[in-house]
């Protein structure tokens, strides 16, 4: 549920967007994902949803409602951009000798 309207997705991709939810909202950071959904006559169809700080996800289980959906590669770039979102690393900067030499 997103905005007063219920969406129908995989659980491994509803899990996923509510934990980057999350952590986009401890980050005070919103950003726009693109997961697949399925519309009540069967299709599936991409849906985007704007999610961070402000966002109001509510998710629950749907019984027989045919195939679930899922999408390995989606998960996993949530997982990853969630990860990267709590423990953000940086790149290593490499000193210039001279300035390594100094510092020891």
């Amino acid at each position: 549920m997103y905005a007063g309207d219920e969406y129908l997705t995989g659980d491994a991709i509803a899990e996923a967007l509510l934990a980057y939810s999350r952590a986009l909202g401890d980050d005070e950071r919103a950003e726009i994902v693109d997961i697949p959904v399925r519309e009540d006559d069967g299709t599936v169809v991409r849906a985007k949803f704007l999610i961070g700080p402000a966002s109001q996800l509510v998710v629950k289980g749907v019984p027989g409602v045919g195939p679930e959906l899922e999408d390995a590669e989606l998960v996993e770039r949530l997982r990853q951009l969630t990860r990267g979102t709590e423990a953000p690393t940086g790149v290593q900067l490499e000193l210039p000798v001279q300035v390594a030499d100094d510092l020891d």
